[in-house]
Protein backbone atom coordinates (compact mmCIF):
# COMPACT_ATOMS: atom_id res chain seq x y z
CA UNK A 1 0.00 0.00 0.00
CA UNK A 2 1.73 3.23 -1.25
CA UNK A 3 1.13 5.98 1.60
CA UNK A 4 -0.25 8.98 0.25
CA UNK A 5 1.62 11.75 -1.67
CA UNK A 6 2.68 15.05 0.05
CA UNK A 7 2.04 18.32 -0.84
CA UNK A 8 5.22 19.96 -2.36
CA UNK A 9 6.75 22.55 -0.62
CA UNK A 10 6.69 26.12 -2.22
CA UNK A 11 7.70 29.30 -0.99
CA UNK A 12 3.91 30.13 -0.32
CA UNK A 13 4.13 26.93 2.35
CA UNK A 14 7.10 28.59 3.49
CA UNK A 15 5.75 32.42 3.69
CA UNK A 16 2.94 30.34 6.06
CA UNK A 17 4.94 28.81 7.85
CA UNK A 18 6.80 31.67 9.22
CA UNK A 19 3.17 33.24 9.54
CA UNK A 20 3.07 30.53 12.07
CA UNK A 21 5.81 31.02 13.39
CA UNK A 22 5.18 34.49 14.39
CA UNK A 23 1.99 33.64 15.97
CA UNK A 24 -0.33 35.31 13.71
CA UNK A 25 -3.85 34.09 13.82
CA UNK A 26 -6.19 35.88 11.53
CA UNK A 27 -5.43 36.48 7.77
CA UNK A 28 -7.96 38.37 6.33
CA UNK A 29 -8.58 38.59 2.04
CA UNK A 30 -10.43 38.37 -1.00
CA UNK A 31 -9.32 35.89 -3.61
CA UNK A 32 -7.47 36.66 -6.39
CA UNK A 33 -5.27 34.44 -9.08
CA UNK A 34 -2.25 35.93 -8.40
CA UNK A 35 -2.61 34.60 -4.56
CA UNK A 36 -3.83 31.30 -5.00
CA UNK A 37 -0.90 29.68 -4.23
CA UNK A 38 -0.28 31.32 -1.14
CA UNK A 39 -4.19 30.59 -0.22
CA UNK A 40 -3.77 26.82 -0.59
CA UNK A 41 -1.26 26.64 1.34
CA UNK A 42 -3.23 28.57 4.27
CA UNK A 43 -6.01 25.88 3.52
CA UNK A 44 -3.49 23.39 4.96
CA UNK A 45 -2.55 25.47 7.88
CA UNK A 46 -3.97 24.12 11.22
CA UNK A 47 -3.47 27.26 13.47
CA UNK A 48 -3.86 30.30 10.86
CA UNK A 49 -8.06 31.34 10.61
CA UNK A 50 -8.91 32.55 7.10
CA UNK A 51 -11.71 34.65 6.46
CA UNK A 52 -12.75 35.49 3.26
CA UNK A 53 -14.23 39.51 3.29
CA UNK A 54 -16.13 41.35 0.47
CA UNK A 55 -14.26 43.82 0.00
CA UNK A 56 -10.20 44.19 0.16
CA UNK A 57 -10.88 47.79 2.66
CA UNK A 58 -12.95 45.50 4.60
CA UNK A 59 -10.18 43.22 4.97
CA UNK A 60 -7.79 45.94 6.06
CA UNK A 61 -10.30 47.43 8.45
CA UNK A 62 -10.61 44.32 10.05
CA UNK A 63 -6.62 43.80 10.48
CA UNK A 64 -6.42 47.07 12.23
CA UNK A 65 -9.04 47.03 14.56
CA UNK A 66 -7.19 43.27 15.36
CA UNK A 67 -3.71 44.88 16.15
CA UNK A 68 -5.14 47.87 17.88
CA UNK A 69 -7.36 45.73 20.45
CA UNK A 70 -4.62 42.69 20.29
CA UNK A 71 -1.43 44.53 20.17
CA UNK A 72 -0.45 41.69 17.71
CA UNK A 73 -0.64 41.38 13.91
CA UNK A 74 -3.27 40.14 11.89
CA UNK A 75 -2.44 39.89 7.76
CA UNK A 76 -4.43 41.41 5.03
CA UNK A 77 -4.21 39.60 1.74
CA UNK A 78 -4.64 40.77 -1.79
CA UNK A 79 -4.29 40.07 -4.95
CA UNK A 80 -2.15 42.55 -7.53
CA UNK A 81 -3.60 46.18 -9.13
CA UNK A 82 -7.06 46.83 -7.92
CA UNK A 83 -6.94 44.28 -5.09
CA UNK A 84 -4.05 45.83 -3.73
CA UNK A 85 -4.83 49.34 -3.92
CA UNK A 86 -8.45 48.84 -2.17
CA UNK A 87 -6.50 47.78 0.78
CA UNK A 88 -4.82 51.00 0.67
CA UNK A 89 -6.96 53.27 2.47
CA UNK A 90 -7.58 50.27 5.54
CA UNK A 91 -3.49 50.56 5.75
CA UNK A 92 -3.23 54.25 5.88
CA UNK A 93 -6.08 54.41 9.13
CA UNK A 94 -3.58 51.54 10.80
CA UNK A 95 -0.89 53.77 10.21
CA UNK A 96 -2.39 56.94 11.44
CA UNK A 97 -3.99 54.89 14.56
CA UNK A 98 -0.83 53.58 15.00
CA UNK A 99 -1.99 49.37 14.81
CA UNK A 100 0.40 46.76 13.98
CA UNK A 101 -0.83 44.80 10.71
CA UNK A 102 1.34 43.51 7.68
CA UNK A 103 0.07 43.37 4.52
CA UNK A 104 0.46 40.95 1.67
CA UNK A 105 -0.44 41.70 -2.04
CA UNK A 106 0.31 39.31 -5.19
CA UNK A 107 1.77 40.28 -8.09
CA UNK A 108 2.28 39.08 -11.76
CA UNK A 109 5.28 37.16 -12.58
CA UNK A 110 8.61 38.63 -12.13
CA UNK A 111 9.07 38.56 -15.43
CA UNK A 112 6.64 41.14 -16.28
CA UNK A 113 7.66 43.79 -14.20
CA UNK A 114 10.04 45.17 -16.14
CA UNK A 115 7.23 46.29 -19.06
CA UNK A 116 3.94 47.61 -18.86
CA UNK A 117 1.50 44.43 -18.47
CA UNK A 118 -2.26 43.63 -17.05
CA UNK A 119 -3.18 44.85 -14.23
CA UNK A 120 0.58 45.97 -12.85
CA UNK A 121 1.50 48.96 -11.20
CA UNK A 122 4.01 49.69 -8.64
CA UNK A 123 2.36 48.82 -5.53
CA UNK A 124 5.41 49.11 -3.04
CA UNK A 125 5.97 52.41 -4.38
CA UNK A 126 2.23 53.29 -4.05
CA UNK A 127 2.15 51.98 -0.49
CA UNK A 128 5.60 53.60 0.83
CA UNK A 129 4.08 56.60 1.92
CA UNK A 130 1.49 54.51 4.53
CA UNK A 131 3.44 51.57 5.61
CA UNK A 132 6.72 51.53 8.77
CA UNK A 133 8.49 49.05 5.47
CA UNK A 134 7.27 47.27 2.52
CA UNK A 135 9.29 45.16 -0.23
CA UNK A 136 9.04 42.67 -2.58
CA UNK A 137 10.21 39.11 -2.31
CA UNK A 138 12.75 38.71 -5.19
CA UNK A 139 14.33 35.91 -3.75
CA UNK A 140 12.98 32.91 -2.45
CA UNK A 141 15.60 32.29 0.22
CA UNK A 142 14.94 36.08 1.51
CA UNK A 143 11.45 35.10 2.79
CA UNK A 144 12.03 34.43 6.28
CA UNK A 145 13.96 37.55 6.82
CA UNK A 146 11.23 38.94 5.04
CA UNK A 147 8.75 38.10 7.04
CA UNK A 148 10.68 38.31 10.09
CA UNK A 149 11.49 41.82 9.53
CA UNK A 150 7.43 42.48 8.57
CA UNK A 151 6.65 41.64 11.58
CA UNK A 152 8.99 43.16 13.92
CA UNK A 153 8.80 46.26 12.38
CA UNK A 154 4.85 46.54 12.64
CA UNK A 155 5.16 45.76 16.11
CA UNK A 156 8.03 48.48 17.44
CA UNK A 157 6.67 51.88 18.96
CA UNK A 158 5.06 53.35 17.38
CA UNK A 159 3.67 50.47 15.65
CA UNK A 160 2.19 50.57 11.95
CA UNK A 161 1.34 48.66 8.83
CA UNK A 162 4.24 46.91 6.89
CA UNK A 163 3.75 45.54 3.52
CA UNK A 164 5.14 42.53 1.39
CA UNK A 165 4.53 42.16 -2.56
CA UNK A 166 4.67 38.30 -3.73
CA UNK A 167 5.52 37.73 -7.66
CA UNK A 168 2.89 34.73 -8.31
CA UNK A 169 6.13 32.55 -10.39
CA UNK A 170 8.27 33.01 -7.05
CA UNK A 171 4.95 32.24 -4.52
CA UNK A 172 4.44 28.58 -6.68
CA UNK A 173 8.93 28.31 -7.10
CA UNK A 174 9.23 24.64 -5.08
CA UNK A 175 11.59 24.65 -2.25
CA UNK A 176 14.70 22.65 -2.69
CA UNK A 177 17.08 21.41 0.08
CA UNK A 178 20.10 23.77 -0.46
CA UNK A 179 19.88 27.83 0.77
CA UNK A 180 16.49 27.65 2.14
CA UNK A 181 16.23 27.86 5.82
CA UNK A 182 13.07 27.69 7.65
CA UNK A 183 11.21 30.44 9.88
CA UNK A 184 12.86 32.57 11.87
CA UNK A 185 11.82 32.51 15.67
CA UNK A 186 10.72 36.36 17.12
CA UNK A 187 12.65 37.46 19.72
CA UNK A 188 11.40 39.45 23.05
CA UNK A 189 11.80 43.45 22.96
CA UNK A 190 12.15 45.35 26.00
CA UNK A 191 12.18 49.05 26.52
CA UNK A 192 14.62 50.88 27.97
CA UNK A 193 13.58 53.01 30.97
CA UNK A 194 14.12 56.88 31.60
CA UNK A 195 17.29 57.11 33.86
CA UNK A 196 16.88 58.15 38.07
CA UNK A 197 17.92 61.85 36.84
CA UNK A 198 14.97 61.86 34.38
CA UNK A 199 12.92 60.78 37.16
CA UNK A 200 14.09 62.84 39.69
CA UNK A 201 13.93 66.13 37.26
CA UNK A 202 10.05 65.42 36.12
CA UNK A 203 9.50 64.98 39.36
CA UNK A 204 10.53 68.35 40.41
CA UNK A 205 8.94 69.76 37.74
CA UNK A 206 5.19 68.33 38.95
CA UNK A 207 6.09 69.35 42.79
CA UNK A 208 6.42 72.81 41.79
CA UNK A 209 3.20 73.07 39.90
CA UNK A 210 -0.54 73.99 41.05
CA UNK A 211 -2.89 73.23 38.83
CA UNK A 212 -1.64 70.04 36.56
CA UNK A 213 -3.67 67.91 34.23
CA UNK A 214 -3.51 65.13 32.77
CA UNK A 215 -4.01 64.37 28.43
CA UNK A 216 -3.75 60.93 28.23
CA UNK A 217 -3.71 59.02 24.35
CA UNK A 218 -4.17 56.37 22.75
CA UNK A 219 -0.83 55.16 24.09
CA UNK A 220 -1.74 53.81 27.07
CA UNK A 221 -4.10 51.79 26.26
CA UNK A 222 -1.64 50.34 23.47
CA UNK A 223 1.11 49.83 25.87
CA UNK A 224 -1.68 48.26 28.48
CA UNK A 225 -0.92 51.23 30.97
CA UNK A 226 -4.76 52.20 31.93
CA UNK A 227 -4.28 50.74 35.30
CA UNK A 228 -0.67 52.48 35.99
CA UNK A 229 -2.29 55.99 34.91
CA UNK A 230 -4.85 55.71 36.87
CA UNK A 231 -2.64 54.93 40.06
CA UNK A 232 -1.24 58.21 38.75
CA UNK A 233 -4.10 59.68 39.12
CA UNK A 234 -5.66 58.96 42.25
CA UNK A 235 -2.29 59.34 43.91
CA UNK A 236 -1.71 62.85 43.13
CA UNK A 237 -5.66 63.60 42.88
CA UNK A 238 -4.59 65.26 39.02
CA UNK A 239 -7.82 65.13 36.55
CA UNK A 240 -7.34 63.43 33.16
CA UNK A 241 -8.30 64.39 29.77
CA UNK A 242 -8.35 61.87 27.19
CA UNK A 243 -8.19 62.10 23.33
CA UNK A 244 -10.77 60.31 21.46
CA UNK A 245 -8.76 57.54 20.48
CA UNK A 246 -7.27 57.52 24.61
CA UNK A 247 -10.70 57.04 25.62
CA UNK A 248 -11.18 54.16 28.42
CA UNK A 249 -7.49 55.06 29.75
CA UNK A 250 -9.74 56.27 32.63
CA UNK A 251 -12.41 55.45 34.08
CA UNK A 252 -14.96 57.74 33.15
CA UNK A 253 -17.18 57.59 36.26
CA UNK A 254 -14.18 59.00 38.42
CA UNK A 255 -14.40 62.50 39.16
CA UNK A 256 -10.82 62.86 38.19
CA UNK A 257 -11.84 62.11 34.22
CA UNK A 258 -12.62 64.51 31.92
CA UNK A 259 -13.87 62.62 29.48
CA UNK A 260 -12.39 62.92 25.95
CA UNK A 261 -11.38 66.84 24.66
CA UNK A 262 -10.82 67.80 20.90
CA UNK A 263 -14.37 68.39 19.98
CA UNK A 264 -15.54 72.08 20.12
CA UNK A 265 -13.63 75.33 19.92
CA UNK A 266 -13.70 75.94 23.84
CA UNK A 267 -12.84 72.55 25.16
CA UNK A 268 -9.47 73.61 25.97
CA UNK A 269 -11.23 75.95 28.57
CA UNK A 270 -13.87 74.18 29.80
CA UNK A 271 -11.46 70.85 30.61
CA UNK A 272 -9.11 73.50 32.33
CA UNK A 273 -6.49 73.72 30.13
CA UNK A 274 -6.41 76.65 29.71
CA UNK A 275 -5.59 77.62 33.65
CA UNK A 276 -3.48 74.44 34.04
CA UNK A 277 0.36 75.86 34.59
CA UNK A 278 2.14 72.22 33.43
CA UNK A 279 0.08 69.84 31.16
CA UNK A 280 1.20 66.10 31.97
CA UNK A 281 0.74 64.26 28.15
CA UNK A 282 1.39 60.39 28.43
CA UNK A 283 1.29 58.06 25.50
CA UNK A 284 -0.24 61.55 23.06
CA UNK A 285 -0.16 61.76 20.12
CA UNK A 286 -0.16 64.60 17.94
CA UNK A 287 -2.15 63.41 14.80
CA UNK A 288 -5.14 62.41 17.87
CA UNK A 289 -5.27 66.19 18.82
CA UNK A 290 -3.47 69.31 17.41
CA UNK A 291 -1.87 70.44 20.08
CA UNK A 292 -1.83 73.49 18.51
CA UNK A 293 -5.95 73.39 19.56
CA UNK A 294 -5.14 73.09 23.55
CA UNK A 295 -2.16 75.14 23.69
CA UNK A 296 -3.09 78.27 21.43
CA UNK A 297 -0.67 80.34 23.18
CA UNK A 298 2.44 78.24 23.08
CA UNK A 299 2.86 78.94 26.58
CA UNK A 300 2.36 75.60 28.67
CA UNK A 301 4.75 73.75 30.39
CA UNK A 302 4.75 70.36 29.29
CA UNK A 303 6.25 66.94 30.30
CA UNK A 304 5.78 64.08 28.01
CA UNK A 305 5.75 60.72 28.88
CA UNK A 306 5.69 58.01 26.06
CA UNK A 307 7.55 55.20 24.40
CA UNK A 308 9.10 57.53 21.72
CA UNK A 309 10.55 61.55 21.61
CA UNK A 310 7.67 64.00 21.17
CA UNK A 311 7.01 65.43 17.55
CA UNK A 312 8.40 68.51 16.81
CA UNK A 313 5.89 71.33 17.23
CA UNK A 314 6.20 75.07 17.79
CA UNK A 315 2.67 74.63 20.10
CA UNK A 316 4.22 71.48 21.78
CA UNK A 317 8.00 71.93 23.20
CA UNK A 318 7.97 69.63 26.17
CA UNK A 319 10.29 70.69 29.13
CA UNK A 320 11.20 67.64 29.71
CA UNK A 321 10.70 63.91 27.89
CA UNK A 322 10.87 60.47 29.92
CA UNK A 323 11.21 57.88 27.51
CA UNK A 324 9.91 54.40 27.87
CA UNK A 325 7.61 52.07 29.02
CA UNK A 326 4.25 54.02 29.94
CA UNK A 327 3.33 51.67 32.42
CA UNK A 328 6.73 51.47 34.35
CA UNK A 329 7.47 55.71 34.54
CA UNK A 330 4.30 55.74 35.71
CA UNK A 331 4.70 54.01 38.40
CA UNK A 332 8.68 55.48 39.22
CA UNK A 333 7.43 58.90 39.09
CA UNK A 334 4.38 58.76 41.16
CA UNK A 335 6.58 57.34 43.87
CA UNK A 336 9.11 60.10 43.03
CA UNK A 337 6.49 62.95 43.61
CA UNK A 338 4.54 61.50 46.36
CA UNK A 339 7.20 62.50 48.87
CA UNK A 340 7.45 65.72 47.61
CA UNK A 341 3.92 66.70 47.24
CA UNK A 342 2.40 68.91 44.45
CA UNK A 343 2.43 72.67 44.92
CA UNK A 344 2.83 72.44 48.13
CA UNK A 345 0.09 71.16 49.36
CA UNK A 346 -0.85 68.34 51.40
CA UNK A 347 -2.87 65.40 49.58
CA UNK A 348 -5.97 66.27 51.22
CA UNK A 349 -5.75 69.41 50.11
CA UNK A 350 -4.76 68.63 46.70
CA UNK A 351 -7.76 66.30 46.28
CA UNK A 352 -10.29 69.09 47.67
CA UNK A 353 -9.23 72.00 45.56
CA UNK A 354 -8.79 69.50 42.38
CA UNK A 355 -12.51 68.33 43.00
CA UNK A 356 -13.33 72.24 42.63
CA UNK A 357 -11.28 72.75 39.51
CA UNK A 358 -12.89 69.03 38.02
CA UNK A 359 -16.79 69.29 38.41
CA UNK A 360 -16.51 73.18 37.44
CA UNK A 361 -16.52 72.71 34.14
CA UNK A 362 -16.56 70.42 31.13
CA UNK A 363 -17.32 67.13 33.22
CA UNK A 364 -20.30 69.04 34.99
CA UNK A 365 -21.07 70.15 31.41
CA UNK A 366 -20.70 66.77 29.88
CA UNK A 367 -23.15 65.03 32.79
CA UNK A 368 -25.50 67.69 32.26
CA UNK A 369 -26.03 67.54 28.98
CA UNK A 370 -26.23 63.75 28.80
CA UNK A 371 -28.71 63.64 31.55
CA UNK A 372 -30.93 66.47 30.15
CA UNK A 373 -31.98 64.44 27.23
CA UNK A 374 -31.53 60.77 28.30
CA UNK A 375 -35.66 60.35 28.82
CA UNK A 376 -36.50 63.35 26.33
CA UNK A 377 -38.99 61.73 24.04
CA UNK A 378 -38.53 63.87 20.91
CA UNK A 379 -38.65 62.31 17.30
CA UNK A 380 -36.63 61.77 15.25
CA UNK A 381 -34.58 60.65 19.11
CA UNK A 382 -32.13 63.44 19.45
CA UNK A 383 -28.39 61.93 19.75
CA UNK A 384 -27.67 62.40 23.58
CA UNK A 385 -31.00 60.09 24.57
CA UNK A 386 -29.67 57.40 21.83
CA UNK A 387 -26.01 57.85 23.50
CA UNK A 388 -27.68 56.86 26.99
CA UNK A 389 -29.89 54.27 25.96
CA UNK A 390 -26.76 52.82 24.19
CA UNK A 391 -24.59 52.84 27.28
CA UNK A 392 -27.49 51.76 29.26
CA UNK A 393 -27.61 48.80 27.17
CA UNK A 394 -24.50 47.36 27.26
CA UNK A 395 -22.14 46.23 29.82
CA UNK A 396 -18.72 47.49 31.37
CA UNK A 397 -16.48 46.06 28.78
CA UNK A 398 -18.71 45.37 25.84
CA UNK A 399 -17.16 47.37 22.84
CA UNK A 400 -18.36 50.09 20.30
CA UNK A 401 -16.20 50.80 17.22
CA UNK A 402 -17.67 53.92 16.01
CA UNK A 403 -17.54 54.79 12.44
CA UNK A 404 -16.29 58.70 11.04
CA UNK A 405 -19.43 61.33 10.71
CA UNK A 406 -21.43 63.50 12.78
CA UNK A 407 -22.26 60.35 15.06
CA UNK A 408 -18.24 60.27 16.26
CA UNK A 409 -18.95 63.36 17.72
CA UNK A 410 -21.12 62.99 20.13
CA UNK A 411 -20.20 59.08 20.56
CA UNK A 412 -16.86 60.52 21.63
CA UNK A 413 -17.93 63.51 23.90
CA UNK A 414 -21.31 61.60 26.08
CA UNK A 415 -20.46 58.20 25.54
CA UNK A 416 -18.58 56.76 28.48
CA UNK A 417 -16.11 54.85 28.81
CA UNK A 418 -15.23 52.64 32.03
CA UNK A 419 -12.20 49.78 30.66
CA UNK A 420 -9.73 50.36 28.21
CA UNK A 421 -10.34 49.75 24.20
CA UNK A 422 -13.78 49.32 24.57
CA UNK A 423 -14.38 52.32 21.99
CA UNK A 424 -12.83 52.17 19.17
CA UNK A 425 -12.49 55.66 17.16
CA UNK A 426 -10.35 56.22 14.12
CA UNK A 427 -8.99 59.64 14.46
CA UNK A 428 -5.75 59.50 13.57
CA UNK A 429 -6.79 58.88 9.82
CA UNK A 430 -10.57 59.17 10.63
CA UNK A 431 -11.44 56.85 7.71
CA UNK A 432 -15.07 56.10 7.14
CA UNK A 433 -16.51 52.58 6.62
CA UNK A 434 -14.31 51.51 9.34
CA UNK A 435 -16.84 50.62 12.26
CA UNK A 436 -18.34 47.54 10.72
CA UNK A 437 -15.39 45.51 9.63
CA UNK A 438 -13.63 46.88 13.06
CA UNK A 439 -16.75 45.67 14.50
CA UNK A 440 -16.21 41.95 13.07
CA UNK A 441 -12.62 41.67 14.25
CA UNK A 442 -13.38 43.22 17.53
CA UNK A 443 -16.18 40.34 17.89
CA UNK A 444 -13.64 37.49 16.69
CA UNK A 445 -10.76 38.50 19.32
CA UNK A 446 -13.47 39.35 22.15
CA UNK A 447 -15.85 36.16 21.57
CA UNK A 448 -17.66 37.07 24.71
CA UNK A 449 -18.16 40.57 24.91
CA UNK A 450 -20.78 42.35 23.01
CA UNK A 451 -19.60 44.49 20.57
CA UNK A 452 -21.73 47.04 18.42
CA UNK A 453 -20.74 48.35 15.54
CA UNK A 454 -21.96 52.59 15.61
CA UNK A 455 -22.63 54.12 12.50
CA UNK A 456 -24.07 56.93 10.13
CA UNK A 457 -25.45 55.71 7.23
CA UNK A 458 -22.98 57.56 4.91
CA UNK A 459 -20.22 55.52 6.65
CA UNK A 460 -22.65 52.07 7.21
CA UNK A 461 -22.93 51.93 3.14
CA UNK A 462 -19.43 51.98 2.64
CA UNK A 463 -18.62 48.94 3.61
CA UNK A 464 -21.99 47.14 4.43
CA UNK A 465 -21.61 44.06 1.97
CA UNK A 466 -19.33 42.85 4.43
CA UNK A 467 -22.94 42.16 6.70
CA UNK A 468 -22.56 38.73 4.57
CA UNK A 469 -19.03 38.10 6.41
CA UNK A 470 -20.72 38.45 9.72
CA UNK A 471 -23.23 36.75 8.65
CA UNK A 472 -21.25 33.43 6.99
CA UNK A 473 -18.61 33.63 10.03
CA UNK A 474 -20.93 33.58 13.00
CA UNK A 475 -19.65 36.84 13.85
CA UNK A 476 -22.78 38.11 16.17
CA UNK A 477 -22.26 41.82 16.00
CA UNK A 478 -24.90 44.78 16.29
CA UNK A 479 -24.88 47.56 13.47
CA UNK A 480 -26.55 50.76 15.15
CA UNK A 481 -27.19 52.85 12.16
CA UNK A 482 -28.24 56.52 12.60
CA UNK A 483 -29.83 57.80 10.30
CA UNK A 484 -30.57 61.29 8.60
CA UNK A 485 -30.29 60.69 4.72
CA UNK A 486 -26.77 62.97 4.75
CA UNK A 487 -23.23 63.37 5.43
CA UNK A 488 -23.89 64.93 8.60
CA UNK A 489 -20.89 65.97 10.13
CA UNK A 490 -20.24 67.85 6.45
CA UNK A 491 -23.64 69.36 6.94
CA UNK A 492 -22.91 70.51 10.00
CA UNK A 493 -19.64 72.30 9.01
CA UNK A 494 -20.90 73.59 6.12
CA UNK A 495 -23.43 75.45 8.28
CA UNK A 496 -21.48 76.51 10.45
CA UNK A 497 -18.54 78.01 8.35
CA UNK A 498 -20.91 79.03 5.61
CA UNK A 499 -24.51 79.28 6.62
CA UNK A 500 -26.04 76.12 4.39
CA UNK A 501 -25.10 72.94 3.33
CA UNK A 502 -24.45 71.73 -0.67
CA UNK A 503 -24.22 68.42 -2.10
CA UNK A 504 -24.57 66.55 1.43
CA UNK A 505 -27.75 64.73 1.25
CA UNK A 506 -28.60 61.08 -0.60
CA UNK A 507 -31.11 58.71 -0.19
CA UNK A 508 -31.16 55.51 1.43
CA UNK A 509 -32.65 51.80 1.37
CA UNK A 510 -34.65 50.59 4.14
CA UNK A 511 -32.31 49.44 6.36
CA UNK A 512 -34.35 47.04 8.14
CA UNK A 513 -34.89 45.04 5.01
CA UNK A 514 -31.50 45.99 3.78
CA UNK A 515 -30.62 43.59 6.55
CA UNK A 516 -33.28 40.78 6.53
CA UNK A 517 -31.86 40.63 2.95
CA UNK A 518 -28.67 38.98 4.29
CA UNK A 519 -30.56 36.91 6.63
CA UNK A 520 -29.92 39.08 9.93
CA UNK A 521 -32.57 40.71 12.07
CA UNK A 522 -33.51 43.98 11.53
CA UNK A 523 -35.19 46.63 13.83
CA UNK A 524 -36.75 49.68 13.78
CA UNK A 525 -38.12 51.92 17.21
CA UNK A 526 -41.20 53.23 16.82
CA UNK A 527 -40.60 56.06 19.45
CA UNK A 528 -38.07 57.37 21.85
CA UNK A 529 -39.13 55.35 25.16
CA UNK A 530 -38.98 52.06 22.26
CA UNK A 531 -35.25 52.81 21.62
CA UNK A 532 -33.49 51.05 24.93
CA UNK A 533 -36.00 47.56 24.33
CA UNK A 534 -35.58 47.58 20.53
CA UNK A 535 -31.58 48.12 21.31
CA UNK A 536 -31.44 44.78 24.06
CA UNK A 537 -33.51 43.13 21.45
CA UNK A 538 -30.97 43.37 18.99
CA UNK A 539 -28.20 42.78 21.04
CA UNK A 540 -29.55 39.53 22.46
CA UNK A 541 -30.18 37.98 18.86
CA UNK A 542 -28.73 34.28 18.30
CA UNK A 543 -26.56 36.10 15.06
CA UNK A 544 -25.75 39.55 13.53
CA UNK A 545 -28.67 42.05 14.37
CA UNK A 546 -29.25 46.00 12.95
CA UNK A 547 -30.87 48.42 14.19
CA UNK A 548 -31.82 51.71 12.28
CA UNK A 549 -32.01 54.65 14.64
CA UNK A 550 -33.81 58.31 13.08
CA UNK A 551 -31.73 60.94 14.43
CA UNK A 552 -32.65 64.62 14.87
CA UNK A 553 -29.17 66.12 14.00
CA UNK A 554 -30.20 69.85 14.79
CA UNK A 555 -28.61 69.07 18.23
CA UNK A 556 -25.20 69.78 16.22
CA UNK A 557 -26.11 73.11 15.46
CA UNK A 558 -27.25 73.98 19.12
CA UNK A 559 -23.92 72.03 20.21
CA UNK A 560 -22.07 74.63 18.14
CA UNK A 561 -23.47 77.51 19.55
CA UNK A 562 -23.09 76.47 22.98
CA UNK A 563 -19.26 75.39 22.39
CA UNK A 564 -18.31 77.05 19.46
CA UNK A 565 -16.98 75.50 16.05
CA UNK A 566 -15.86 71.93 15.70
CA UNK A 567 -11.98 71.77 15.89
CA UNK A 568 -11.03 68.07 15.98
CA UNK A 569 -13.73 65.65 15.03
CA UNK A 570 -12.26 65.38 11.20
Amino acid sequence: MTSPAREPRTAASLIVDCLETEGCDWVFSVPGEETMALLDALSRSESIRHVTTRHEQGAAFMADVHGRLTGRVAVALSTLGPGATNLLTGIADAYLDRAPMVAITGQASSSKLHKEAHQVVDIVRMFEPVTKWNTRVERVEAIPEIVRKAFKVAMLEKPGPTHVELPEDLASTPLDAGGVVGPLVPAHTYFPEPTDEAIAHAARLLASSERPIVLAGNGVLRRGASDALRAFARGLHVPVAATFMGKGAIDDRSHLSLMAVGLQARDHVMSGFDRADLVVTVGYDTVEYGPSLWNPGRNHRILHIDTQPAEVDAAYRPEVELIGDIDGTLERLLAAVKPLGIGGRTATQRHEAREVLVHADLRTSLLRDLHAYEADDGWPIKPQRAIADLRRALGPSDIVVSDVGAHKVWVARLYQAYEPNTVIISNGFAAMGISLPGAIAAKLVNPDRKVVALCGDGGFLMNSQELETAKRIGANVTVVVWRDDGYGLIDWKQRNEFGQPFGVTFGNPDFVAYAKSFGIAGFRPESSADLYPTLMRALDCDGPSLVEIPIDYRENLRLTEHLGALSGAG
